[in-house]
This record gives structure tokens, sequence and C-alpha cells, in this order.
């Protein structure tokens, strides 16, 4: 089992800037490549972006590609997700996960989950 706590979300204006937050526990945080995803109201989740189990390897929605960073600290047990250049489209409830096993950018490949966070930009 792990767990996963998200923070740093809140209500910004377009073109700021936000840092997201996932501290894990339970087993090892570093044997988990990690994801962002997010939802809208209305919306399906989607992939935002994700880092393998190092750090040396990421990937990203089109949409968030050059605008957000998504980075991990294992001795820290923490994945972060740094937003720049937000949009109102960008406005959503953000999760960390865990991934065990699929496809990196499917949520069926992520077996656990965090409660997720609320970012919303304002025009």
């Amino acid at each position: 089992q792990v767990q996963l706590v998200e923070s740093g979300g809140g209500l910004v204006q377009a073109g700021d800037s936000l840092r997201l937050s996932c501290g894990a526990s339970g087993r090892i945080f570093s044997g988990y490549a990690m994801g962002w995803f997010r939802q809208a109201p209305g919306k399906e989740r989607e992939f935002v972006a994700a880092i393998s189990q190092n750090g040396g390897s990421t990937y990203y929605a089109d949409s968030v590609k050059g605008r957000f960073t998504i980075s991990r600290d294992n001795a820290k047990n923490t994945v972060y997700l740094q937003m720049n250049s937000l949009k109102p489209e960008d406005t959503a409830v953000y999760y960390c996960a865990a991934r065990t096993w699929g496809p990196i950018s499917e949520t069926h490949a992520y077996a656990y989950w965090g409660q997720g966070t609320q970012v919303t930009v304002s025009s």
C-alpha cells in the first residue's frame, strides 16, 4: 500500500505559477513511477505528466508540455508538479498516483491515488 497526499493547490490568475507536491508513505516510494492527472467538472480524468522511478524519464501531455515540469525527490518521498503560465483551462482537481503496471498515461496503470488538490485559474 502507498498513501499519497497532495498539497499546493489554490486560486491563481492566468499566467501565474503554482507548485503541487505529493507526499508518499507506506511501501518504497522509489519503486514506483509517479503520475499527475487532473479532472475538470464534467470531464474525464486526464493524464498530465509522469516520471520514472529514478526521475530519469519524464512524460507530458501535449497540453502542458513546455509549461509544466514534473520532478521527484526520493529521499523525501515526494513528487512535484511545477506549473507555469497557467491558463483557465488548467482549472481542475489534480491527483497524484503511483503506477503499478500498464501504459504510463492511462489511469488504469495506477493503483494508488491521492485525494486531489483543487487548482483554479481565473482569467
